[in-house]
């Protein structure tokens, strides 16, 4: 499938077994978990975060991230991460590299805007974050690494203290990147979180352009944005216009649209970007991801069933634009259910005993006429 739009490299990591198991029920076996990575792991991503090594006190949903990481089945090609939030977790973490491997985003520095969020998330203030900053930035030199990214969370609003401007986004910004460039580090690539979802896509748009103006090195971009109020994928949709196909853009995406964390105040509404639909939409606009979509829609659909409730992608539930030999049937019958429009997926099976009140057939004079050379397009290209 091709474009002539300018779009940048789209990586997509997937966050469900993480960000979304995180905020589901402990009581999910591990064996469902299990089920749910492998099936994720054949879709063709090429990342996938598969759990957190945090303590179980506070996250009783990974104390299974062990055996987890013991029992699933790894697929070669296929970056497994891990989310470890302290040097207990990083240990933990290296027992299973392999598997594993390092996060995509580091060696970074990072500070949250909302000093409100991190003191109950992490138990941990902004100051003590920024004063782990040296320390990293020595510990990456030492290591031999000569290029690095800067990174800020809840970056554009807080449930607690209201919204943040621009200017207070650089500014945090400016005083990693004067660290790093000191050290001797290049800052190449930036980390944007947004945990309490007040991301909007002019904002997203404006932040990145003011990176790119102030910062012509950093060629990498990364998203991690909420969905809580709707605009999460709106907003990266401004971020793939607003990027060239110079830089990369990667962005984080849940299966099912499923996140959140107990801490920002919305639990399970706080959501992510539905993989399913990000992936339909970068296939539409003709940016290549390798991901089998119809395999993506039905890994989705056993989330549902993983977690026990309706989960809030779209195209699982409606299914991709058809072309070709998936275009719908003319005489199809009324459809009005969840279930009965599966048949994008489970053909007329789905929608047995439905009402039909067509007499004739129907036909389409105007299909040949439109669509002489309409062949069959695949939605996974």
């Amino acid at each position: 499938m091709s474009t002539d739009a300018a779009y940048p490299t789209v990586v997509i990591i997937e966050e469900g077994m993480r960000e979304g198991m995180q905020i589901e029920s402990a009581d999910i076996s591990v064996d469902a978990k299990i089920g749910l990575l492998n099936a994720l792991s054949q879709t063709g991503l090429g990342t996938i975060v598969a759990c957190s090594f945090v303590s179980p006190n506070w996250t009783p949903q990974m104390a299974c991230a062990d055996e987890l990481m013991t029992r699933f089945t790894p697929v070669p090609g296929v970056r497994y991460t891990a989310l470890a939030l302290n040097d207990k977790g990083r240990e933990r973490a290296s027992q299973y590299m392999p598997p594993l491997v390092e996060s995509i985003e580091f060696p970074r520095t990072l500070v949250h805007l909302c000093d409100v969020f991190v003191r109950r998330n992490t138990n941990r203030s902004q100051e003590d974050e920024i004063a782990q900053w040296p320390r990293i930035i020595e510990q990456t030199v030492a290591a031999g690494h000569t290029a690095a990214g800067i990174a800020i969370n809840a970056a554009w609003g807080s449930n607690w203290l209201g919204l943040f401007d621009q200017d207070y986004r650089m500014e945090m910004l400016q005083r990693q990147y004067d660290l790093w460039t000191a050290a001797g580090v290049k800052i190449n690539r930036v980390w944007i979180g947004d945990p309490m979802a007040w991301n909007m896509p002019d904002q997203v748009a404006s932040q990145l352009r003011a990176i790119h103006e102030r910062w012509p090195d950093i060629d990498t971009f990364h998203l991690h944005l909420h969905d809580a109020r709707g605009t999460a994928l709106l907003s990266a949709y401004e971020a793939l216009k607003v990027l060239g196909p110079e830089q990369t853009l990667i962005l984080d995406s849940s299966i099912g649209g499923m996140g959140g964390c107990p801490y920002g105040g919305h639990g399970r509404m706080t959501r992510m970007i539905p993989t399913e639909d990000l992936v339909n939409l970068l296939h539409e606009l003709g940016i290549p991801t390798g991901v089998d979509l119809a395999k993506l829609i039905d890994a989705a659909l056993l989330a549902e069933e993983v977690v026990g409730h309706p989960l809030w992608g779209h195209v699982s539930k409606a299914g991709p634009r058809p072309r070709g030999d998936a275009l719908f049937p003319m005489d199809l019958p009324f459809i009005e259910t969840e279930e009965q429009a599966q048949h994008f997926r489970l053909g007329p099976s789905a929608y047995v005993g439905a009402r039909s009140p067509w007499a004739a057939p129907i036909t389409s004079p105007a299909r040949d006429r439109l669509f002489p050379n309409q062949g069959h397009l695949k939605n996974d290209e």
